[in-house]
Parts: C-alpha cells; sequence; structure tokens
C-alpha cells in the first residue's frame, strides 16, 4: 500500500538524480543566475570536453531542468524556470560548503555572499538588507507565508518605475520569500523581486560581474538605496 501511494507522489528521486551528479550540479549552478550560455562556456567552467557537457545538457533538458534556445550557429542553455532556480537555492541552504583552498576561491565567496542573483531576483546581504528595509517601511507584510504589497508599497515601486500592472500579469507566485543559503534569512523572490533586480540593473544601481553571478553595488546605488530605503554602505 505504501509503495502504491508513493506512486502517486511527484518524482523527486529522478530530479534528485539528475542535479546530484557533480558535473551536472555545476553547470545548474553556472545557470543559477538567470544567464544563458553555449555548450562551449559552459565546458569551459566545468573543464569537461564538448562532448561530455553535450551529453550532460541533454539529460538536463530531456528532465525538465534546462531549455535549450539555437542562435544563430549556437545553442545557447538557461534554467527552464524561476522554479526551477528557487529548487536549487533551496538545496545550497541544506548543502555543505567546500573548503576554500585559495585566495581566489575565498574572494568569489565573499562576493557571492555579499550581493548575488538567484535566477532573477537579488540574493546575498544585498537582496535581504532590502527586503528588510521594505517590511521596516511597510512596502511589504508578511502574511501566510509570502509577502503581501501593501498601498505604500505600490506606491513606492510605482515612484521607482517599475510596472506594476506588467508585473502582476506575469505567470508566476507575485512576491514570495526565498529563504537566502548564506544569510538564512529570506530575501524577495517572485514576479515582484525579479521586476526589483531588472530595474536596480538598468539604473546602474547595480552590476554584474563578469563570469560569474555575484553582483556589485555601484556607487549610484549606494546613493540611491541610501535615499529611498535609509541603507547605509
Amino acid at each position: 500500500m505504501y509503495h502504491r501511494n508513493m506512486d502517486t507522489q511527484p518524482d523527486i528521486a529522478s530530479i534528485a538524480f539528475l542535479i546530484g551528479e557533480p558535473t551536472r550540479a555545476t553547470i545548474l549552478t553556472a545557470l543559477l543566475g538567470g544567464v544563458s550560455l553555449p555548450a562551449s562556456e559552459l565546458g569551459s567552467r566545468c573543464q569537461l570536453t564538448q562532448q561530455t557537457v553535450s551529453a550532460h545538457l541533454a539529460k538536463l533538458v530531456a528532465g525538465g531542468l534546462l531549455v535549450v534556445e539555437p542562435r544563430g550557429r549556437h545553442r545557447y542553455y538557461r534554467l527552464a524556470s524561476a522554479e526551477v532556480g528557487q529548487a536549487l537555492e533551496a538545496f545550497q541552504v541544506i548543502a555543505p560548503r567546500p573548503p576554500v583552498r585559495s585566495l581566489r576561491q575565498s574572494e568569489e565567496a565573499r562576493a557571492l555572499c555579499l550581493a548575488r542573483t538567484c535566477y532573477d531576483h537579488l540574493a546575498g546581504t544585498l537582496g535581504v538588507r532590502i527586503t528588510h528595509a521594505m517590511l521596516q517601511h511597510g512596502y511589504l507584510r508578511e502574511a501566510d507565508n509570502n509577502y503581501v504589497l501593501t498601498t505604500e508599497g505600490e506606491q513606492w515601486f510605482t515612484h521607482l518605475g517599475i510596472d506594476l500592472p506588467a508585473t502582476r500579469q506575469k505567470r508566476r507566485a507575485f512576491a514570495v520569500p526565498c529563504l537566502d543559503w548564506s544569510e538564512r534569512r529570506h530575501h524577495l523572490a517572485g514576479a515582484l523581486g525579479a521586476s526589483l533586480a531588472s530595474h536596480l540593473l538598468k539604473q546602474g544601481w547595480i552590476l554584474r560581474v563578469p563570469r560569474s553571478r555575484a553582483i556589485r553595488l555601484s556607487e549610484a546605488g549606494q546613493r540611491g538605496l541610501s535615499q529611498e530605503l535609509d541603507l547605509q554602505f
């Protein structure tokens, strides 16, 4: 009876098998910043031959964790959805951290902890601080394990220049907490979190770090967040 009941549940084992292979886990982590990368770039990051990385990519696409987009002569791979990104971030909360063996690894780890993208929204110390500030200012409130955008919050996001009607039309959760693996606190995810991160990037308040999902806060961003949310850096 137990096994028959298990057959009606989502097949966690098949997804765990795909993610649990070290090379595929590295590929998925490389794409966790919401970027699209060709097989050649992923092979370089994982130090694999083109044939080997292509085999792993095919399995991840077949398993629904990645999607592939042809662009001219190249094929670009990205995470299939925000839900895949959140699942990977959740795994990182409980996963042991690898030992740091060089200054470069130490600097990379520090940069990721300070600020990074979690698929398409902000994470790390910066993401948590911004979320906490929005809660303190009354722009968001917590309810039933979700975030609710208040009237003051609607006015604030509109003041920033974020199109809330378009954000609400996206086919995903609007404003949800995502447990941050480095801070062990929540940051804002969902369509609203994605719109905020996209807006900050367009404004030049945050900048992408090349070949990484780390994010750097610009001087303009420091001034803007200080003015808008009373954050000090």
